[in-house]
């Protein structure tokens, strides 16, 4: 039985510069660092906070539904107000998107307390304008199958380290159990929404998202969820929700095609 207690949703817009190492963690800096985790970037709102998000494919991007609300008003932000910026370091990113769809869970608002329920739809995709080529950014897939052991990592923009991926290497579940998962990888202010890995075969894939910290009683706990259930759903959604294409008017020309007795006609091209 989980008897943990949240006590605190992450994602708020932290500009202090507190510092903190650990010997299990580490900045990626540059290219070379970067290298397999570029699909990661800072998710940038309009009222001046952040998340962390990671690439499913190579126009969505998966975090915490907290992110994409706006805190003041209760309601998801605007597509046009969310940029992506994968593999941000040092005000460089490999490649910057602007959202143009938001899905989360019609049950999540901003207004609900935080419970266990809540932390277990705390999901949302966004759906980027352009896609991000895979020769910048692998995608991350869902993890499958077994976890072997109960190793994870995670690698996030947070407070004191905005400007750069960290990645923490090695940290454990806690207990996986009613649809939540509990680890006790160091997550602060921009963790949020973060991609909680697990290991399959050599790939890193996504197993959670970081939704909130809190205790076991005695240690600092992270919480994520299960997300086979809720990405399917929110994948359908989106599907449903899909901003038509504009329809684009093509003008008929009389005249632009001529018969040899002279007629004339309509082509279907316009031209």
């Amino acid at each position: 039985m989980i008897r943990a207690f949240l006590s605190l949703i992450l994602g708020l817009s932290v500009l202090a510069t507190m510092s903190h190492a650990q010997a299990n963690k580490r900045k990626l800096t540059d290219r070379d660092d970067l290298y397999g985790w570029e699909a990661i970037g800072r998710l940038d709102m309009g009222d001046g906070s952040f998340c962390t998000g990671t690439l499913i494919s190579q126009d969505m991007v998966l975090t915490a539904a907290h992110c994409a609300v706006d805190q003041r008003t209760g309601t998801a932000f605007s597509p046009e107000d969310v940029t992506f910026r994968a593999g941000l370091s040092n005000g460089n990113a490999l490649a910057e998107r602007q959202v143009t769809q938001i899905a989360i869970h019609p049950n999540y608002g901003s207004n609900t307390p935080l419970s266990h329920d809540s932390v277990r739809i705390d999901v949302a995709l966004l759906r980027l304008g352009e896609p991000i080529p895979y020769s910048i950014a692998d995608p991350f897939a869902l993890h499958s199958g077994r976890v072997l052991g109960s190793e994870v990592s995670i690698a996030s923009y947070g407070r004191g380290r905005s400007e750069a991926i960290t990645r923490e290497r090695s940290c454990r579940i806690v207990d996986r159990q009613l649809g939540l998962i509990l680890f006790d990888c160091d997550v602060t202010f921009g963790s949020s929404g973060s991609a909680v890995l697990a290991k399959n075969g050599s790939r890193w894939q996504i197993l959670s998202v970081v939704s909130a910290v809190g205790t076991d009683g005695s240690h600092k706990v992270g919480f994520g969820m299960e997300l086979d259930g809720i990405v399917t759903e929110l994948k359908g959604i989106m599907r449903r929700d899909a901003p038509q294409p504009k329809a684009s008017i093509r003008r008929l020309q009389v005249g632009s095609g001529k018969s040899g007795s002279g007629a004339k006609f309509i082509s279907s091209g316009g031209g």
